[in-house]
């Protein structure tokens, strides 16, 4: 009988795809579930008598505690395990979504929407993409870190339109009814599916020769998390990321994500109308960022990030004159804002990983993207609040598009004059 060489044997699917298939839909559900007060801004409006600047205090809240739970997140899933993270908040996120419909007082909107919420989708932000990716893939790291951000942002847009028709013909608390099931109904495949490490099953990572000791952590992981912190803050290179992607929050979560359906009502563009808009946004975002985790592989982040924030600040610039334009104005908009939308992850990630290396990566990563979210939540808050005061949001975006190429400027001195600890021997080209 002939042995079988290792070129001989069949090809199996390498079990890090199961594990990002799993990954996917529990990242875009979690977007979603995070962007869905943006469609509940007017309706609450019209309810309660609640204002721009008190709704989206409570967004800026959840946008917030969506980026700072990150580090801690990363910590938690090195001291725990990704199952059952992954588990435990989801279930958190279908209790806080499922008890809204209750609500009666702005301080419960803050403390569901905002706290419980922003907790909720916290625990499975885009960190967790980077953490899949970084555990499972030697290889076409960058591709699959690509296709799990789409899948974040595309959450956050694409059930939008779903989601502004229940409300327009069954009211918000079907929305809430339906994000809460969805929430619960993901508990199931994750905690059949997801695995820890590659490890844990005998295999090495995906483009790996070899089966990569287990790490356990025993260390309290808001300590692990903070003394990634301390460390991050005597770099240069973590400022820098930092304050990019403070501004690469601001332009998309905070303003765009939550206040392009309002702005759109105040230009008679009706909800489910403006809500088509972001979904058209994530389809575009879905090809534009796996695209951006497939260059990440080959070109240099630092360019890549100059030309997405530069191109990014464009189009807000264009965006205010765009609602009187029926044909070129909100659809180009949105077809162009999306492939750009949150391409930014994938050179963030890979710059993050040459800077403090492999073993940190993740952790790092999760502090700059809770400048993200903090940039999001400021400028959800800001947005709501200029159109409080002016009754218009054109400042808002003027402003933002001026920061986005203050970060294209940014992102050139990234990892200039500087030794990096970096893992370019451990990511290799796909």
């Amino acid at each position: 009988m002939q042995n079988k060489t290792p070129e001989s044997r069949p090809l199996r699917l390498h079990y890090g795809w199961i594990v990002v298939a799993v990954t996917f839909p529990v990242l875009l559900i979690g977007a979603g579930v995070r962007a869905t007060p943006s469609i509940l801004i007017r309706p609450l409006e019209r309810e309660f008598g609640w204002s721009d600047a008190t709704i989206s205090f409570a967004v800026a809240i959840n946008i917030l505690l969506y980026g700072l739970l990150g580090p801690f997140a990363v910590a938690i899933m090195e001291r725990f395990g990704l199952r059952r993270t992954v588990c435990a908040s989801l279930l958190l996120l279908a209790a806080g979504v499922a008890l809204t419909i209750f609500m009666r007082m702005p301080w419960q909107l803050i403390a569901l929407w905002g706290v419980v919420v922003g907790s909720g989708t916290g625990m499975i932000a885009i960190v967790l993409g980077a953490a899949v990716a970084e555990r499972w893939f030697l290889r076409h790291r960058g591709l699959v870190l690509g296709l799990l951000t789409a899948s974040s942002a595309t959450g956050q847009l694409v059930f939008l339109p779903l989601l502004a028709w229940l409300d327009t013909h069954f009211g918000w608390r079907a929305v809430s009814i339906t994000v809460a099931a969805i929430s619960l109904a993901l508990v199931v495949p994750a905690a059949l599916f997801l695995r820890d490490r590659p490890s844990d099953l005998g295999l090495p990572p995906f483009g790996g020769t070899s089966i990569e000791p287990k790490v356990t952590r025993t260390e309290n992981p808001a300590i692990r998390a903070l003394k990634a912190l301390r460390e991050g803050m005597r770099s240069r290179d973590f400022w820098l990321l930092s304050a990019s992607f403070f501004i690469c929050g601001a332009s998309t979560n905070g303003l765009i994500g939550t206040h392009l359906v309002p702005a759109c009502g105040d230009h008679g563009i009706p909800e489910i109308r403006a809500a088509g808009l972001l979904a058209m946004m994530g389809i575009f975002d879905f090809f534009g960022t796996t695209g951006s985790g497939w260059l990440t592989d080959r070109v240099d982040s630092r360019l890549l990030l100059f030309t997405y924030y530069a191109l990014r600040g464009v189009s807000l610039f264009y965006l205010p004159f765009s609602f009187d334009q029926s044909l070129f104005g909100p659809p180009l908009f949105a077809a162009f804002y999306g492939l750009d939308w949150i391409a930014t992850v994938p050179p963030t990630v890979r710059l993050a990983e040459l800077s403090f290396g492999k073993s940190n990566a993740a952790v790092m990563f999760g502090w700059i993207a809770a400048a993200h979210q903090i940039g999001g939540a400021f400028a959800a808050w800001g947005a709501g609040f200029i159109r409080t005061q002016t009754a218009s949001y054109m400042s808002a975006f003027i402003t933002a598009g001026l920061l986005c190429l203050c970060a294209a400027g940014m992102a050139l001195f990234i990892g200039s004059g500087t030794e990096r600890k970096g893992a370019v021997a451990d990511v290799p080209a796909s």
